[in-house]
């Protein structure tokens, strides 16, 4: 064991020769002393001491032995799903260590010439993986070779990739855990496709369904192992009674859903009705215009007491007219009761050119009559103006300047996706239950929400967004009234975790919002993304992602495939000295002719320090499968190994889930087999989770 500056832990283990030595003497002192001159008290002690020096040799020669072997491969971590351990004040992310300079100093050493021979595989592993590639290998030797039991030493490793060594330079593990106050400044999750994301997530889900916290998952592509890992752990802990199922897929058995509902102030469902559309160039204000057409439509339904849905605004959209008469007359019953007996609905020949002007606009006469009507007697109400400035235009006209938003409200009003996104909350023949985000924060719910972007992606986006920003408003009211908004007694705060898969697909203005208000009102929120150009592409710009990125405080990243993904976390951390050793030689003549010496030359080791990122970005694109780093705490770097998951039952699957689990397995299958980038394992020395 080194006592100078450089602790080589991956030289060979020199100490084995001691171990025998010493051994070796002890024996024959012990049983000749006579031959060593020591009388028999003596001869104990001597023995007692070599074996001693010996045993404490082999610990030395063991630790060197088990630093080379985890270069190479990883022991297995994997639990079953109960035995995942979870508590009421921190969260549980794997088992691991502290990463710190001295980890550094070890993968420099590492990459040293004389230390390359340790990542390759042993000749004996090469000769087994030969054997099974060939079609007529004896079936007993592969049986032997493919066993995978600690005593057969070429048994295959994992095809997790990657370098195991960024986890072998530390041989002494923990389990690494977070406060959970921590996550109340939100964790982002980044990782390539099929290298732990899900796994990750599964782990925190199970300890949230424990601890009673209110759980939301939103799943854009719809990970079949995610929903089912949810739903059992829902099982688990006795809480299957407030498991809540959202799939714009399967709409027969998903609960419905209206995301343009409930609102606190009555513009937002013209924000999340127009959200989805282009506001780049040109298309900016055309975006405005279809804005300020659903507000003025949200609005006269808000009046009449009607609530606002996608079918509705669309049928309103098209033909504005039945509403518009509707909120007349309702406003003129309320405010004048006794309009009806001084207005007449039929025209008289003095308003010629009104009757003209609703041929040529398309409109309804009478309702022209009593936009005339409530003109003339001077009411006032801004409402009414709003609608009068609508139906001032000509029906053509006007649909050109709204053209934009038909297209998107057709899509989320057609075929069955239809009733489940525009609910009849008085149809008591739909058993359906509908998902409202108050309730289930108040009676503490597990909701899946899956979008099912594989095959509907204008639609997911669509309602996904319309989703994240009514639950942002349901926190800004919790932020803004207190904790017991929406309760009929005072209770205590909920903690609600949101994991949202694919973030940069569910991102908009309002999750700014979320990010930095709800915290306040309980919400945690942990993203997962591929990379930080998703969410740079959907927001528009750095800026806005940088804003975004500097809300999700905690990071935890897997393998990513770019520099710049690596670099959100590496550009975080401070630069370390490492040590470096230098051979150097030299040699010299003299012609004095007093000196004996023809020459002198000299050989030394020369130590010096240099500066370097404590982790290169580099080692982040090449983790294995199932291994990450996560920075926590304001600044404390982890490496982690997250556990694979045992196999267990499917427990309590609801019957009629049978064919959109087939369903789910077989797109997510398809996209992986369209995408095979996204799902490569990378062959090599692998290494254990």
């Amino acid at each position: 064991m080194s006592s100078g500056p450089i602790d080589n832990v991956f030289r060979p283990p020199y100490e084995y020769a001691t171990v025998a030595g010493a051994m070796a003497i002890a024996w024959p002192v012990l049983k000749w002393p006579s031959l060593f001159l020591f009388t028999p008290l003596q001869a104990c002690a001597a023995a007692t001491g070599l074996v001693g020096l010996g045993a404490w040799r082999m610990v030395q020669a063991d630790r060197v032995r088990r630093y080379r072997r985890a270069v190479r491969e990883l022991e297995p971590y994997a639990m079953y799903p109960t035995e995942v351990p979870w508590s009421r004040s921190t969260v549980f992310l794997g088992m691991g260590f502290e990463w710190t300079a001295r980890h550094t100093q070890r993968m420099t050493l590492l990459a040293q010439p004389e230390n390359e021979h340790l990542k390759d595989p042993t000749p004996a592993y090469r000769w087994a993986r030969a054997i099974e590639r060939k079609p007529d290998a004896p079936a007993w030797l592969t049986r032997l070779t493919t066993s995978d039991s600690s005593w057969n030493p070429v048994r295959p490793l994992p095809p997790v990739g990657g370098n195991p060594a960024l986890h072998g330079v530390e041989i002494k593990e923990e389990e690494i855990h977070t406060a959970l106050g921590e996550l109340n400044n939100h964790m982002m999750v980044y990782g390539t496709t099929r290298v732990g994301k899900t796994r990750l997530a599964q782990i925190l889900i199970e300890q949230d369904v424990a601890r009673g916290d209110v759980v939301i998952v939103f799943d854009p592509k719809g990970d079949v192992d995610l929903l089912l890992g949810m739903y059992a752990a829902a099982v688990r802990h006795g809480r299957v009674d407030e498991f809540q199922l959202f799939h714009l897929g399967f709409p027969e058995i998903s609960s419905r859903y209206n995301p343009i509902g409930n609102f606190e102030q009555i513009t937002e469902v013209a924000t999340r009705a127009t959200g989805p559309l282009p506001a780049e160039g040109q298309s900016a204000a055309f975006k405005a215009f279809a804005w300020r057409y659903v507000n003025v439509i949200a609005r006269a339904m808000s009046a009449i007491g009607e609530r606002p849905d996608f079918k509705k605004i669309y049928a309103y959209g098209v033909a504005i007219d039945s509403l518009a008469k509707r909120y007349f007359t309702d406003w003129l019953d309320r405010k004048v009761p006794d309009w009806r007996d001084r207005f007449n609905p039929f025209p008289t020949k003095e308003q010629k050119d009104l009757v003209q002007k609703a041929e040529k606009n398309g409109r309804d006469v009478e309702l022209l009559l009593l936009a005339q009507f409530f003109k003339t007697n001077g009411y006032e109400d801004a409402i009414f103006d709003a609608i009068a400035s609508v139906l001032a235009n000509d029906r053509t006209y006007f649909e050109k300047l709204v053209n934009s938003l038909y297209p998107l409200l057709e899509k989320l009003t057609t075929g069955k996706v239809a009733d489940l996104i525009s609910p009849e909350y008085e149809d008591t023949q739909d058993g359906r239950p509908i998902l409202d985000w108050m309730s289930v924060i108040n009676r503490g719910g597990i909701v899946y929400c899956g979008f099912d972007s594989l095959t509907i992606r204008d639609v997911a986006e669509a309602v996904s967004a319309s989703m994240m920003a009514d639950l942002t408003s349901t926190f800004g009211r919790i932020y803004k009234h207190g904790s017991s908004y929406g309760m009929s007694a005072k209770e205590g705060q909920r903690r609600v975790r949101l994991h949202a898969d694919e973030l940069n697909e569910l991102i908009g203005p309002e999750f700014v919002q979320a990010a930095n208000k709800g915290g306040g009102a309980g919400l945690y929120i942990t993203g997962y993304s591929q990379t930080t150009q998703d969410i740079e592409a959907k927001v528009g710009s750095t800026a806005k992602a940088e804003q975004i990125g500097g809300n999700l405080n905690s990071i935890v990243m897997l393998r990513v495939k770019n520099l710049q993904t690596a670099e959100r976390l590496t550009s975080q951390l401070d630069q370390v000295r490492v040590f470096t050793r230098l051979q150097a030689s030299g040699v010299s003549d003299t012609n004095d002719p007093t000196e004996m010496a023809d020459f002198a030359s000299r050989n030394e080791d020369r130590i010096t320090t240099e500066k370097v990122p404590m982790l290169d970005p580099s080692w982040l694109m090449k983790l294995p499968k199932g291994q990450a780093f996560a920075l926590l705490e304001g600044g404390k770097l982890v490496k982690i190994r997250i556990p694979l998951p045992l196999p267990a039952t499917e427990e309590g699957v609801p019957a009629n889930w049978g064919q959109m689990l087939a369903q789910m397995r077989t797109g997510y299958e398809t996209y992986v087999a369209s995408n095979p980038d996204e799902g490569l394992t990378m062959e090599g020395t692998g290494g254990g989770y």
